[in-house]
């Protein structure tokens, strides 16, 4: 399955990234849907045609898809940042999936937004909001984890709202000590080094290849 995952990552070195995350939107306002639901349009989605002639062929993003993920995440990110927590695009299935925090309100901008395109909705632990606390606090503390030799290679909101990815070359020693910093319920993401870069959108997709 090929996936373009939009979130939030910053590199920590000689250059800095971040694929910023908006402005604090409004609260959402009552529980949505749980559990997930899709869009009207996934009753008429089928397999994207195919791009160019080189073999194998890469799928090509639907025009609505396109369009729809563009609307969804300009708007949860500047009006429902307390729900909205990141996408994908499945381009083999030509849909998008969206990851957020129960919300009638957002849900409800989801379908008017979506058109005719097949969005997939799924729940979220935790909103754009929420980790971007996380990602700043981690972020402000970057020269103390060096002083306790803990290097931190970058620091990253996951798109599916799972937590504050980590990523650090000193794995166990930051499972112990960032926890006992921040508390043992901070929604954090130890990994081996760096993730792979997701860049923002509308920045060039970061493929996971199928299996993946």
């Amino acid at each position: 399955m090929d996936r373009c995952r939009i979130g939030r990552l910053v590199t920590v070195g000689a250059l800095l990234v971040s694929g910023g995350c908006g402005r604090t939107g409004a609260p959402a306002d009552e529980p949505g849907l749980t559990g997930g639901w899709r869009t009207a349009g996934c009753a008429l989605a089928g397999a994207p045609p195919p791009s160019g002639i080189a073999r194998p062929r890469m799928p090509v993003t639907p025009a609505p898809v396109h369009a729809a993920i563009t609307r969804i995440d300009q708007g949860g990110r500047d009006e429902f940042a307390d729900s909205y927590a990141g996408l994908e695009l499945d381009q083999r299935r030509g849909r998008a999936v969206v990851y957020r925090v129960p919300s009638a309100a957002f849900d409800e901008f989801i379908r008017r937004s979506a058109d005719n395109a097949c969005i997939v909705v799924r729940d979220a632990a935790h909103s754009t909001n929420d980790l971007r606390a996380w990602h700043d606090r981690v972020l402000a503390d970057l020269q103390f984890w060096t002083h306790r030799r803990i290097r931190i290679v970058s620091i990253g909101s996951r798109h599916d709202g799972a937590g504050v990815e980590i990523g650090t070359r000193d794995v166990e020693r930051a499972r112990l000590e960032l926890p006992a910093r921040y508390g043992s319920r901070a929604p954090l993401i130890f990994v081996a080094e760096g993730p792979v870069p997701r860049l923002p959108w509308p920045s060039l997709p970061t493929v996971v290849p199928p299996g993946g």
